[in-house]
């Protein structure tokens, strides 16, 4: 079991391609803190420890995971891309199927919720219900609503079937196996 991420961060990365090969170039330094305090493309503000400096990696959320059953074997690869969403897109599939009993398509279709602290903000997306979103507000929360968060696609195994689950949030996506 394999679980891949791959980003050229912002849509067609940095816009330039590789002549004579068709490929872009990714535009990964503006995960790097270009101003500290400032929003980058995605709107994160972030600080000092991320600042480019020789020898650094950005701060990235990319978190391709495989998820191991009580006997040490991989039942759950998933990933997503969305950037700071990335990282809650990811554990909200994982809970979906280990704490709710989801079956793998059901958890990667459930809808979405999202904290971000700069901007301070708890996204949700539509079928987060109105009571959840009234607490999240009676307590303070700038509740933020949201198209899409992510885009999951995973593949478990029960050890006799294998199962694949695409993310209808893109069009593009299909879960397909032989």
């Amino acid at each position: 079991m394999v679980s891949n991420t791959y980003t050229l961060n912002y849509s067609y990365g940095s816009g330039i391609v590789v002549p004579g090969t068709g490929i872009f170039l990714n535009n990964e330094m503006d995960d790097f803190a270009a101003k500290v305090g400032e929003a980058n493309v995605f709107g994160l503000v972030q600080g000092e420890a991320n600042n480019v400096a020789p020898n650094k990696r950005p701060l990235s959320s990319m978190t391709p995971t495989i998820v191991l059953d009580k006997d040490g074997k991989p039942f759950l690869a998933t990933g997503s891309p969305g950037g700071s969403r990335i990282i809650t897109t990811t554990l909200q599939v994982i809970l979906n199927i280990i704490d709710f009993n989801m079956n793998l398509q059901a958890a990667v279709n459930n809808p979405r919720i999202h904290s971000q602290l700069w901007p301070e903000e708890i996204g949700v997306e539509q079928g987060i219900s109105v009571d959840t979103i009234n607490l999240l507000k009676k307590m303070g929360n700038t509740v933020t609503p949201y198209a899409a968060m992510g885009a999951a696609e995973s593949v478990m195994s029960d050890g006799q079937y294998v199962y694949g689950a695409a993310d209808p949030r893109r069009a593009s996506a299909l879960a397909i196996g032989y």
